[in-house]
């Protein structure tokens, strides 16, 4: 698997063996690892700009896994996490898929089983970070039409006709027909078709996740 040479893999367990264990493991593959002890001490070193993986402990001190997974969503993460519990909890495994968990792995574990799904986290990753920074551009595209071009594109992406836009604008064909040229060449699209997806697209990821605390929830051991 092709892996993002400055990726990598942010290993969150209570346990000092647990953590060292793991990080001898991804470091003998060329997988740089980072570990912490608590969830705590990962949102103090958190940098959501990294690319890469968390592989979390379900059950930890303070903050349990499944709550920084919830702290993460609600800030917007976009990095994929894989649980591991030595508790073999199924509920806690579902739960935890339902709230976007990249995979699940029960304790003990295969090492290869652990690397597999690090490489398909860490691919995961690359590709999310990359369709991101695409719909940056197409954003940033549209922010640079001018007003008027933004009406060429909003009739456009509506499927109306040169005729219709100019009746409804007040202008020439002749003047939609620039402006929509200008229009396709800001945004970068070669087709209609394409420039339709580009606008769908980005305007379907544009909710704003806010950033708040999550509610506690019962006490981890």
């Amino acid at each position: 698997m092709t892996k993002d040479a400055s990726a990598l893999v942010i290993v969150v367990d209570d346990d000092e063996a647990v953590r060292s264990s793991t990080r001898l493991l991804l470091k003998s593959v060329g997988l740089p690892a980072v570990t912490y002890s608590s969830a705590h001490e990962f949102l103090d070193n958190y940098d959501p700009q990294q690319p890469g993986c968390v592989v979390l402990d379900v059950r930890m001190p303070g903050m349990s896994g499944l709550e920084l997974q919830q702290l993460l969503n609600l800030r917007g993460a976009i990095i994929p996490v894989i649980f591991i519990t030595g508790h073999g909890d199924i509920p806690m495994a579902v739960e935890a898929m339902q709230q976007g968990a990249f995979d699940f792995l029960q304790k003990p574990f295969r090492d290869q089983d652990l690397l597999d799904r690090v490489q398909r986290a860490l691919e995961k990753d690359r590709i999310n970070r990359m369709q991101l920074r695409e719909k940056n551009r197409i954003h940033d595209r549209r922010e640079s039409l001018t007003p008027r071009e933004r009406e060429i594109l909003d009739l456009m992406t509506r499927g109306k006709p040169n005729k219709v836009m100019a009746a409804e604008l007040g202008v020439s064909q002749r003047t939609v027909e620039i402006h929509r040229a200008r229009v396709m060449e800001k945004m970068g699209a070669t087709s209609l078709a394409q420039l339709v997806r580009m606008v769908m697209d980005i305007d379907t990821h544009a909710v704003e996740v806010p950033n708040v605390t999550p509610r506690p929830t019962s006490a981890s051991g």
